[in-house]
Parts: structure tokens; C-alpha cells; sequence
């Protein structure tokens, strides 16, 4: 196997293989000198997790073999990373070979630790416990929902970064919505147990789901992490993050958000932050210290939302920045923050949340975007699966 590369990059992730593809677009001279490191054998459209937990979708239709989707041009090794050293431009794979890189890009997504809330591992996809975060799990998000006859409905998000930040509570206005479809909402308390301090961090898309929230008459309950699940007395343990006082909420149904961190393998390396994430500077994507290390996606330390959408505009970034550094030229490409989160809030009804690193709106529509769409949900549903596996994929959006 060949052992030195002029481009090793760590995931085959959306991150990962879009940069791939764009650098072998540009540079015809990188041609089997492009090597994506994953040991994963599928990959996941996983923003479509959402809808196969509300019912709305099948899983299937997220999955691909990864051997599909690697650009030609590039070498897929697939292995994990265990180790970085950056001072020598290499890397250690399980099975324990070196690797050498003239030019390295960390894309390696981000970890979902299961074990970080005591009960949630060993109950999950029973006794409706149920989470989209899980591929083999989402199934019974759908099978929760839709046999539910009434009681407390419980949504949570943790205290911890999470991919796509809307996500926790887009299933629990799909749920909502079911449960007034199948005519137990009037039985049913719908209650958001979440670590941050408000629905949503901009404030244009905060105020919208505010209303949501008002019209769907749910208990939103802020500051409140869940660190503990009692499923066979159906309890759920929060403690409040601002005075630490514990709270238990008695429910009939928890849908989950696990807590997640950088992988372990970055947080213990010299390429990390004081967090675990890499330490990239933010407009760039260039290491802050190691300057042929470029990094982007969920594991880079950059200050905004953690999203595919975001990663659409960091790939061409790292992917010119890379290239100029190669030959020796200024740096062109500038990643202004931009993320969007496309806000499922209910069956045919979307936000389309789009923003930069100063929280302020970059809608790309000629319309208002805070107001509820059902052309934006078509859109999520059914166009941006389509730009994802045959644009962003191969590099061309």
C-alpha cells in the first residue's frame, strides 16, 4: 500500500468527500494522490433522519455504499485513524501503519456519546425511549409516535454541541402535528426540555418559533439538560443549568438528543482546541498552527451551527485555499460563518433559517424566510437530496 500522499483527508463524511471532489476537479495533477481515510462501509444523507422519525420518509432512501461515492482520482483507505503528528506530517491508522501527507484536511465529523446520559444506552428503541440520531433506531421514533394514545410527549436537547441544532425540536413538531392528526392531542402535553436559553440564537428565526411554539401549545422548559433516564418508571432527570437544581419529568414518551463531542482521537491530539475540536482560524479553515492542516465540518472549533448546509460553503474554501497554498499563492477563499437549518414545523410547513457568524439572516429566497413554507418543506424533502448526492458530492455545489 502506498504510504505518502500530497492530500490525505480524514472522513468520508459530506465533508470529506466534497473537498475530495473538488480538489480532483481542479487539479488534474492530484490524481491518486488524494487519499480519504474512513472505515465506515455506508454513508448517510442523515438531515433526512428527521422525516423517517416522523414518518415522512424511509432510511433507506439516506443510505449509500461509501465505495460509491468516492471521486475517481482518489485512494479510499479504509481504516480509522488513531493518532496525529502534525510536526511530521503523519498519521497512524489501526492496523497500525504511517502515513505521511504533504497537505492534510481533518473532516471526521463529530461523536455521539450514548453513555453520557445514565439510562439511555441500554433503553434506546424500547419502552419508548426512541432518537433520530441512530440509523437503527429511527425506525422506532416513527413506531413511538405513531402508536402514542396520549400523555406527556418529552423532547430534549443536551448540553453539548449537536449536528444540526434544529433538529431537536423539528421531530417534536412532526410529532405535534401527528398527534393532531390521530386525535389525541387534547390528551397529550407536549413538553421541550432543552440546555439552551431560548428556542433559537437568532433572533429573527427565534421570534417565529416562538409563535410556533405558542400555536402548538407546548411546555418549552429552558436551561434544562437531561442527564438521566429512569425508563421503567418512564422518569426523565434534568438538572437546570443555571441553578443546578434537579428536576425529574414524569413522560409516556422521550425522544432523545445525545450528548456529542469531538472524537477522541482529535480531542486528544496536538491539532485540538482546549475542547476538543480542531483549531482552525475561522474565515480561512487553515490550522491556526499547523499551516498545511485545513479542517471543516463538525469537528472544526468554527463558531456557528453545525450543519450540512454549512459544509456546502466550507468545502470550496478549504478546497481553493488549499490548492493556492500548494502553489505558493495567496489564499483566496474567505468561509463568512454561513449555516442554515431548514426548521420542519409540521407536516408541509417549513422555516428556512439561513445565517452567518454575526447570528444576523443571509436568506437566499425572495421572501421572507421566518414564515412558515410548504414550498420549503417540499424543498428539503424532496430537492435537497438531489443537490446533496449528485451536486455537493462531486464537488459542483
Amino acid at each position: 500500500m502506498k504510504t505518502s500522499y500530497r492530500v490525505v483527508i480524514v472522513g468520508g463524511g459530506s465533508a470529506g468527500i466534497s473537498v475530495a471532489a473538488r480538489l480532483l476537479r481542479q487539479s488534474q495533477a492530484l490524481m491518486g494522490e488524494v487519499a480519504i481515510i474512513d472505515p465506515a462501509k455506508k454513508h448517510y444523507y442523515q438531515p433526512l433522519w428527521t422525516l423517517v422519525g416522523g414518518g415522512a420518509a424511509k432510511k433507506e432512501d439516506s443510505e449509500r455504499s461509501m465505495g460509491s461515492l468516492i471521486p475517481q482520482g482518489a485512494v479510499w483507505i479504509q481504516d480509522a485513524v488513531t493518532s496525529f503528528s502534525p510536526e511530521e506530517n503523519a498519521l497512524t491508522i489501526a492496523e497500525g501503519n504511517t502515513l505521511t501527507y504533504d497537505y492534510l484536511v481533518v473532516a471526521s465529523g463529530i461523536e455521539i456519546n450514548w453513555n453520557a446520559i445514565k439510562g439511555l444506552s441500554e433503553n434506546l428503541g424500547t419502552k419508548n425511549v426512541c432518537s433520530n440520531y441512530s440509523y437503527e433506531h429511527v425506525d422506532y421514533t416513527w413506531e413511538t409516535i405513531r402508536s402514542f394514545k396520549g400523555g406527556t410527549a418529552l423532547f430534549t436537547h443536551p448540553a453539548s454541541p449537536v449536528k444540526c441544532g434544529g433538529a431537536p425540536q423539528k421531530i417534536m413538531y412532526l410529532a405535534e402535528d401527528h398527534f393532531q392528526r390521530s386525535d389525541v392531542r387534547d390528551k397529550t402535553k407536549v413538553i421541550f426540555g432543552s440546555a439552551n436559553p431560548a428556542i433559537f440564537d437568532v433572533e429573527k428565526y427565534r421570534l417565529a418559533l416562538e409563535k410556533v411554539v405558542e400555536r402548538k401549545q407546548i411546555d418549552a422548559r429552558f436551561r434544562r439538560n437531561l442527564i438521566e433516564i429512569k425508563a421503567d418508571e418512564k422518569i426523565a432527570v434534568f438538572e437546570h443549568l443555571d441553578t443546578h437544581e434537579i428536576e425529574e419529568i414524569p413522560y409516556d414518551m422521550i425522544h432523545v438528543t445525545p450528548y456529542m463531542q469531538a472524537p477522541a482521537f482529535i480531542r486528544t491530539s496536538a491539532l485540538a482546541d482546549a475542547n476538543g475540536w480542531v483549531d482552525v482560524h475561522p474565515y480561512t479553515l487553515q490550522h491556526v498552527r499547523y499551516a498545511n492542516v485545513f479542517a471543516l465540518g463538525d469537528n472544526a472549533n468554527l463558531p456557528t451551527s453545525k450543519t450540512g448546509a454549512a459544509i456546502r460553503k466550507q468545502a470550496p474554501v478549504v478546497a481553493e485555499n488549499l490548492i493556492a497554498l500548494m502553489r505558493q499563492q495567496p489564499m483566496p477563499a474567505t468561509y463568512d460563518g454561513y449555516s442554515s437549518c431548514p426548521i420542519v414545523t409540521g407536516y408541509n410547513k417549513l422555516i428556512l433559517a439561513e445565517f452567518n457568524y454575526d447570528k444576523q439572516p443571509v436568506e437566499s429566497m425572495p421572501f421572507n424566510q421566518a414564515v412558515e413554507r410548504t414550498s420549503m418543506y417540499v424543498m428539503k424533502k424532496d430537492l435537497l437530496p438531489i443537490m446533496y448526492w449528485d451536486g455537493m458530492l462531486k464537488g459542483t455545489m
